[in-house]
C-alpha cells in the first residue's frame, strides 16, 4: 500500500513538473529546436537543478569548499550537465560547467590541485569536459590543459601487457573503474588530434582487463586485477579481487558505450569492443532485481547485509539505454532499462519541502588496498557508508534520463 501511494505521488510530481517545463518550452526551443519535454528528461532537469542549488560554488577551487580538488566525481557531474545543455539548450548548465572548470584551469593550461606525477587515472576523467569546452569556445587554454592529461597517459605506468596501472600507488593493478576514467577521454583526444595509433592502445586497455576480470560462469567482471599477485585481496590463481562490485561494472559499462562514440566505424577492433559490451550487458541483465535495481554485490542479492545500490543501477540504465539507442544491442533491452529507471524513481528518489529531489542509497566509496587496507571482502563492500546525493549517483541518473528520452522505437516494436 505504502509503495503504491509513493508511486502515485511521484507520478503526480512528474506530471506537474513536466507541465511546468512546457510553460518554458518556447524559450528553450528558441535555443535548441530539437528539445521536447519528456518524462525522463524532466527528472534529469530537476535532479541537475536540485544538485546545483545544493552545491552552489562548492565544487570550485577556492569556492565555499576550500578543499575542492580536480577529481573524477566533479568531472562526472559536469559531463552530465553538458549532456543536459546539449538536449535542452539551457545556457545555465554550460555556464556552471565553465565556471567550475575555470576555477581550476589557468590561462597557460595548468590545472590547480592536479599533479601529473601521481599517475592517477581518476584525474583524467574531467578531461572529457575540457575537450568539450575546447570545441565550444575554440579555446587554446582548454586545449593545453587537455594535452597535460594526454601527457600523463603517455607516461602512465603499465602492466607487462601494456595495461595502465590504476594509480602510481597501486602498482601492477588494473581496476574496472580506470577504464571509464581514462579510455573515453583517450579515444576522443585521439579522434580530435588525429592519433590513429592511440585507438589500438585504447582497445588494449579494454581487452587486457576483460581477459583478466571476466568470470566465465556468470559473465560478470571482478572489480580489480593484480598482475603481481602481491595484494592480499588477489586470488592466488587469477590475481582478481573476490567479488563483483556493482559500481565497478557500472563504470566499465559506461566506458564501453562511451568509447564507441569515438572509435571509427572502420577501426579493425571495433567489433571486439562491441562484443565485450554485449557480453557484459547480457550478464548484467540476468542479475536485475525484481525492483528493477541491482545489488551492491551484484550476484549475492539474498545475502544478509547486501542492498540495492543506486549508482550502479543508474550506470547500468544509462549504458543499456544508450546501447539500445545506438543499435548496439537488441531492442528488448529497452525493457530492462525502463524497469531499472522506474526502480530508481520508486525506490531511491525523494522530494523535499522545497521541491528539490534527492537521490538516496549511494555507496559513498569503495576500493581495494590502501591505508586503512580494503581487502575486497563481502563484509568490506557492505560496510562502506551509504549516502544521498553523491555525484557518483547523481551524474549517471541525469545522463540515464536523457538517454531514456532519446529512444526511437524500431518499426518492429
Amino acid at each position: 500500500m505504502k509503495r503504491n501511494i509513493r508511486k502515485l505521488i511521484l507520478i503526480l510530481f512528474t506530471f506537474v513538473f513536466i507541465s511546468g517545463c512546457k510553460q518554458e518550452e518556447k524559450s528553450i526551443a528558441a535555443v535548441s529546436g530539437e528539445y521536447r519535454s519528456g518524462e525522463y528528461t524532466a527528472w534529469s532537469i530537476k535532479m541537475a537543478d536540485s544538485e546545483m542549488e545544493r552545491r552552489g560554488n562548492s565544487l570550485m577551487y577556492g569556492g565555499s569548499d576550500p578543499d575542492a580538488k580536480w577529481e573524477y566525481t566533479t568531472g562526472l557531474f559536469l559531463k552530465s550537465l553538458l549532456d543536459l545543455w546539449e538536449v535542452t539548450g539551457e545556457v545555465r548548465y554550460l555556464e556552471y560547467v565553465r565556471d567550475v572548470i575555470d576555477s581550476f584551469v589557468e590561462e597557460n593550461g595548468q590545472i590547480k590541485t592536479y599533479n601529473l606525477s601521481d599517475y592517477n587515472l581518476d584525474k583524467i576523467n574531467t578531461g572529457k569536459v575540457l575537450l568539450k569546452l575546447m570545441r565550444i569556445y575554440d579555446s587554446e587554454k582548454y586545449k593545453r590543459s587537455s594535452e597535460i592529461l594526454r601527457e600523463q597517459l603517455q607516461k602512465q605506468p603499465r602492466t607487462s601487457e601494456g595495461g595502465f596501472w590504476h594509480k602510481q600507488r597501486y602498482p601492477w593493478q588494473m581496476w574496472l573503474d580506470g577504464i571509464y576514467m581514462g579510455s573515453p577521454f583517450y579515444a576522443e583526444f585521439a579522434l580530435i588530434f588525429n592519433e590513429p595509433a592511440a585507438f589500438d592502445d585504447v582497445f588494449n586497455q579494454i581487452k587486457i582487463i576483460d581477459i583478466h576480470t571476466r568470470d566465465p560462469r556468470t559473465g560478470l567482471r571482478y572489480h580489480g586485477w593484480d598482475e603481481s599477485n602481491e595484494q592480499s585481496w588477489a586470488d592466488p590463481a587469477t590475481g582478481c579481487s573476490p567479488h563483483f562490485w556493482g559500481r565497478a561494472m557500472g563504470w566499465y559499462s559506461m566506458a564501453l558505450v562511451d568509447v564507441l562514440d569515438f572509435i571509427p566505424v572502420q577501426y579493425a577492433n571495433r567489433d571486439q569492443i562491441l562484443f565485450i559490451l554485449k557480453d557484459l550487458l547480457k550478464a548484467i541483465k540476468k542479475y536485475q532485481d525484481e525492483s528493477g535495481l541491482w545489488y551492491q554485490i551484484v550476484d549475492m542479492g539474498g545475502r544478509p547485509g547486501n542492498y540495492l545500490e543506486t549508482s550502479c543501477s543508474a550506470m547500468f540504465v544509462y549504458s543499456l539505454a544508450k546501447a539500445v539507442n545506438k543499435g548496439y544491442i537488441e531492442q528488448s533491452y529497452r525493457e530492462v532499462a525502463v524497469k531499472g529507471y522506474q526502480g530508481l524513481i520508486e525506490n531511491k528518489a525523494a522530494i523535499d519541502e522545497n521541491n528539490r529531489i534527492h537521490l538516496n542509497g549511494i555507496c559513498s566509496v569503495a576500493g581495494l588496498g590502501g591505508d586503512p587496507y580494503r581487502d575486497g571482502s563481502y563484509e568490506y563492500y557492505i560496510s562502506e557508508p551509504v549516502v544521498a546525493n553523491d555525484l557518483k549517483g547523481v551524474g549517471p541518473f541525469i545522463m540515464a534520463g536523457l538517454q531514456m528520452d532519446k529512444h526511437k522505437p524500431a518499426v518492429s516494436d
